[in-house]
C-alpha cells in the first residue's frame, strides 16, 4: 500500500529514546507517530521564532503607520 508520508532515519541518544518512548506510551501512540508529532511541533516553534524576529524588525522601521480599519479597506 503506497503512502504519501516520507520516511527518515535518525539516531538519538538512549535518554532521548527513553523519553520519546515514555511520551508515546503516555499518549498511547506508536513511537514513530509521537516522533513525527514532536518534529512538526518543533518546526512550528522555529517558524514562530522566525516570524517573531521579522515582526520585531519591522516594528523598528520608521514609516507611516495606518489604522487597523484603513488596512482592511
Amino acid at each position: 500500500m503506497a503512502t504519501t508520508k516520507q520516511r527518515i532515519n535518525i539516531s538519538v541518544s538512549k535518554s532521548t529514546h527513553d523519553a520519546l518512548m515514555g511520551l508515546a506510551k503516555r499518549d498511547q501512540e506508536p513511537l514513530a507517530t509521537k516522533a513525527a508529532v514532536l518534529l512538526e511541533l518543533a518546526i512550528e516553534i522555529e517558524e514562530d521564532s522566525y516570524f517573531e524576529a521579522l515582526a520585531a524588525k519591522r516594528e523598528k522601521m520608521r514609516g507611516k503607520w495606518i489604522s487597523h480599519e484603513d488596512a482592511w479597506k
